[in-house]
């Protein structure tokens, strides 16, 4: 007879492997958003592409991304989380053997929306599967894998192109049997995506959505292999916070009064300053902003990696802090630790003296504070904002409308991230880079704010007490 450690052990080996399995999405998330960083260049080559349409390759994904998003958590409601994951797989797939086939911009923009699609419903998804299938003194550190995944493949993406930049001498260069690099950076995404359809179709079904659908032994299979014990008590709880005797709607995010519910907008708020605090111009331009600053080619892509892998470290430390510490005191260190460092390299740049093409240049010791306040900030940002954020959109929302609440932050979350990755340019162009510092200053210092006012502490709770 097993002793109640090992059957323990059991249950959170198999409920880690599960949450694992989900948070594949989360690294298909990154990996698709960060692969294109290497092909940029030789795609305008390629497509002889203006800088119009260059953008919009780059860009327009993310609105894909917020469609898919919006939509996920409805599908989700209705065919159930897994079915979800395998549709997202198969898209995933899709996009990357067409963007590689891509034979002019548009046909080439069309699979990056399409994988677009992927993204967004993999970034409603996971949380909601983690969350829903995590014992309450877990969900904050499996929450966290999700994010972890998504930096763990944006670096992989990076390194990718990297390796087969740097194999085949340049993007624009032939590469294995003839086919230009650029070409194979987008189909190194096709393994990872196929290995996510079959872990989703190895996954059981969240034990919420089986007990919404009136499926309740087969929530009470699922149940005991993560809890382990008696888990009827546990079922009658969740049936009844969820809703049997109709689908969940959009609707039932509105309150009484027709506006939205207060918790729908703590999510939305969420969304969009975990985007405005200018996290992803960091990822998406770093290395032309390093170049901007007088580092060569090389040296800028080093400093990407490196920025990368701070970003998985910090990610660790939150994993393994959250749920001891709490999801608040993670976020109000990260909003004092984002403005400072934000401060500073605003400061700094908005200093700095121009060169003759009206580039910033950082002379004498200004250059190693810039650096160190960079990679300080993504620090800030990865131990709190980065993964915490997630965790909260997967837990926050009661069981009646995680879905619908989910899709609806997440999209608010892509446009955000359009909003800021399309705007850095011509911020950079015609304002420079110490007015785009200090408008993700301003952010960061609101961040602060929003959530002493408005966040609650959801550590220890079940989610049939949110």
């Amino acid at each position: 007879m097993t002793s109640p450690t090992a059957r323990r052990k059991s249950n959170t080996f198999y409920v880690i492997l599960i949450a694992a399995a989900a948070a594949l999405g989360g690294f298909l998330f990154g990996f698709d958003t960060a692969v294109i960083n290497g092909a940029v260049g030789a795609l305008s080559t390629a497509f002889k592409a203006n800088s119009v349409e260059t953008g919009l390759a780059v860009s327009l994904a993310l609105l894909g991304s917020a469609i898919g998003a919006f939509y996920a958590g409805k599908i989700a409601d209705r065919y159930g989380r897994v079915k979800a994951m395998v549709v997202a797989a198969i898209l995933f797939t899709i996009s990357a053997i067409g963007s590689g086939l891509g034979i002019g911009i548009w046909d080439f923009i069309f699979w990056r929306v399409l994988g677009g699609l992927a993204v967004g419903a993999a970034s409603v998804i996971a949380p909601a599967y983690i969350a829903e299938c995590s014992p309450s003194e877990l969900r904050g550190r499996l929450g966290s894998l999700q994010q972890l995944a998504i930096v763990v493949g944006i670096f992989i993406a990076l390194l990718c192109d990297y390796f087969i930049a740097v194999s085949a001498g340049s993007a624009e260069l032939p590469f294995l049997f003839g086919i230009p690099a650029w070409r194979w950076m987008f189909w190194t995404e096709i393994p990872p995506a196929i290995l996510y359809g079959m872990s989703a179709l190895m996954i059981p079904e969240s034990p919420r959505y089986l007990v919404a659908r009136g499926r309740e032994p087969e929530a009470e299979k699922v149940l005991s292999k993560i809890l382990g014990g008696n888990v009827l008590a546990k079922i009658e709880e969740i049936r009844q916070t969820v809703f049997r005797e109709r689908e969940p709607k959009f609707s039932d995010l509105l309150s009484r009064s027709g506006g939205l519910l207060p918790i729908v907008w703590v999510g939305i708020g969420l969304s969009i300053l975990q985007q405005f605090v200018g996290i992803n111009v960091i990822f998406y331009y770093s290395s032309i902003l390093w170049r901007a600053v007088g580092f060569s080619e090389q040296d800028s892509l080093t400093i990407t990696a490196i920025t990368g892998a701070v970003n998985i470290i910090t990610t660790l430390i939150a994993i393994a802090v959250v749920d001891k510490f709490g999801r608040k005191p993670l976020l109000i260190l990260g909003s004092i630790g984002m403005t400072v460092t934000l401060g500073t390299m605003a400061v700094i740049f908005g200093n700095a003296p121009l060169d003759a093409a009206g580039n910033p240049t950082l002379t004498g010791s200004s250059g190693t504070i810039a650096l160190i306040a960079a990679n300080l900030y993504v620090f800030c940002f990865g131990f709190s904002w980065g993964p915490v954020v997630w965790v909260l959109l997967g837990e926050m929302f009661n069981n009646k409308i995680r879905g619908a609440a989910l899709s609806v932050a997440a999209a608010m979350q892509w446009i955000a991230n359009f909003a800021i990755s399309t705007s850095f340019p011509p911020i950079l162009q015609y304002l420079g880079l110490g007015a785009a510092y200090g408008l993700y200053t301003t952010a960061a210092a609101i961040s602060l704010f929003f959530v002493l006012f408005f966040i609650k502490e959801t550590k220890g709770l079940e989610l049939e007490q949110m």
